[in-house]
């Protein structure tokens, strides 16, 4: 990896030390910690490989991948979205209070099919508008993205919270949720879709003027300005990408849950800058990619499944994520400082 201003960026195969010198140099970190927890846990859990357990992972790391990739492109440009969660479950809030008020019953699977479309679009426009609010914001305030987002989040979250009393929202067409929990050969429609966006978005972060934009930002703005790139409408771009896929977050929520509310999936953003970070996503801005970050996320999936059919609490899990977001973190920190 290259130099930034803070020192040599620290990756996982820093971590991960001696074992590079086992394996190719192709074989990256990522790949050997997550190799390493499927052969743990197989050992350990009976039937962990099993093709239950596999179409269970699948299906409940889409949306949390997406997420992720939410929270990683901010960081990536040395800034945070703190209000992913809460955009997320406004688009889905949206969506469902669009198909309650159009008339669905007695109708062909036609008319429902452009009513969901209608309503998809809906949220869509809301979650890339108030992704790009919050751009603007950071731009025009020149505070921190942290400040910034966490106020977003609270006026979102509020709003959402107002206007639905704090009630789960149903009333979803069967329709949705046939589609959202479809299969292609044993394989979820919902884990294809994640597929699908992150390989779009390393194409863009890596082969596209706006994505290397971002990086370049994160090692430094300054110098990014003067180098004739419009830094506050990058800014903009940034965030409203991340509200867009906080929409295609929404969507797969939607189909798991079948219904939307103002207080899903608020554990998730701790987890969101741990796969980041476990990604390889400097959390000073200026480096990150797309393939790290799915690596991470198969890696605390691995883990969640594993800790769930040994019996562990989801609140234990929670807080080991957490022991292993600080325990990277300072690993990183003292790696640097040996540098």
């Amino acid at each position: 990896m290259s130099e930034n201003l803070t020192g040599r960026n620290v990756s996982m195969d820093d971590l991960l030390g001696p074992l590079r010198r086992v394996f190719p140099a192709r074989v990256s970190g990522q790949a050997l910690a997550t190799l390493a927890l499927a052969v743990g846990f197989s050992l350990v859990v009976p039937g962990f490989f099993s093709l239950g357990s596999m179409r269970s992972m699948m299906f409940q790391l889409p949306q949390l991948g997406l997420l992720a990739l939410a929270m990683a492109i901010p960081m990536m440009s040395g800034g945070l979205n703190l209000a992913i969660i809460a955009i997320a479950n406004a688009c889905g809030l949206a969506i469902v209070t669009v198909l309650a008020h159009l008339p669905l019953a007695g109708h062909g699977a036609g008319y429902v099919t452009l009513c969901i479309l209608l309503a998809l679009m809906t949220g869509m426009v809301l979650g890339t508008a108030l992704g790009g609010l919050t751009g603007w914001l950071i731009v025009r305030t020149r505070v921190h993205p942290i400040l910034v987002t966490l106020g977003v989040m609270s006026i979102v979250e509020g709003t959402s919270i107002w206007l639905t009393r704090g009630e789960v929202i149903s009333g979803l067409p069967s329709l949705y949720g046939q589609i959202g929990n479809a299969s292609l050969l044993q394989i979820p429609l919902a884990f294809l879709i994640f597929l699908v966006v992150a390989v779009v978005m390393h194409v863009v972060l890596q082969h596209t003027a706006f994505g290397i934009s971002i990086r370049m930002i994160g090692s430094n703005a300054l110098a990014t300005r003067y180098s004739a790139v419009n830094v506050d409408w990058v800014t903009i771009r940034i965030y409203a990408l991340s509200g867009f896929l906080c929409f295609c977050a929404a969507c797969l929520m939607l189909a798991r849950y079948n219904s939307a509310s103002a207080a899903y999936a608020k554990s998730y953003l701790l987890v969101t800058v741990l796969a980041a970070v476990l990604g390889g996503v400097d959390p000073n801005g200026g480096f990150g990619r797309v393939t790290g970050l799915v690596l991470a996320m198969v890696m605390l999936q691995l883990i969640a499944t594993g800790f769930n059919l040994l019996g562990f609490s989801d609140y234990l899990t929670l807080a080991i994520w957490g022991l292993v977001l600080i325990g990277v973190a300072c690993a990183q920190a003292l790696l640097k400082k040996r540098r």
